[in-house]
This record gives C-alpha cells, structure tokens and sequence, in this order.
C-alpha cells in the first residue's frame, strides 16, 4: 500500500504554518512563522497585516516544512489547508494554495 503524504497548510489568524503528514498518523515536519511580536505593538491582531504577513511567509515556511520532511513538492499527494474560521484575508492565503 502506498503512503499518503499530506501538506497541510495554516493561515487562519496570525501563524503561517505548513506541515507534512505520512497516512495521517506521522508528523514529518511542522514549521510555524509567528507574528506574535508584530501585533503586539496594537494589542491585538491586525487582519490587514495578518494578510500581507503569511503572503510573504508562506513560501518560505512551505519549503521548510518539505526540506525538514526530507521531501519535494513533487511527493505530495494531497493539500489540505484551513478554511475557517478564521480572517478572511488570512484564510485566503492558505486556499490560494490548495
């Protein structure tokens, strides 16, 4: 039986996050870009600046989460991202990418 090998993706709120996951069962890689320390400064988060954050984190955090699982792109057979909850502006980041 071949392995099922999932990228999931997180842009819900104010984390951009990309994981890869073998059968749903094992965790290969888990990365996770905060921005914690940029929302900080308005006591809460910014749905605009959330945004504009995981546009420009998402690529980067993707290709990490493949390179700590050992994997390519080419590998993944599934996308799986959330599409809420969550921001509006956040979550579409994440669905551009399903």
């Amino acid at each position: 039986m071949k392995d099922i090998i999932v990228l999931g993706i997180e842009t819900s709120c104010d984390e951009t996050s990309a994981s890869i996951v073998k059968n749903g069962r094992e965790v290969l890689s888990n990365v996770i870009n905060s921005q914690i320390a940029i929302h900080e400064k308005f006591g809460g988060v910014v749905p605009e600046i959330a945004s504009r954050k995981h546009i420009e984190a998402i690529s980067t955090v993707t290709k990490e989460a493949l390179k700590q699982a050992n994997m390519q792109f080419s590998d993944i057979d599934v996308i799986a991202c959330t599409y809420g909850p969550g921001l509006v502006g956040a979550l579409l980041v994440g669905v551009r990418i399903c």
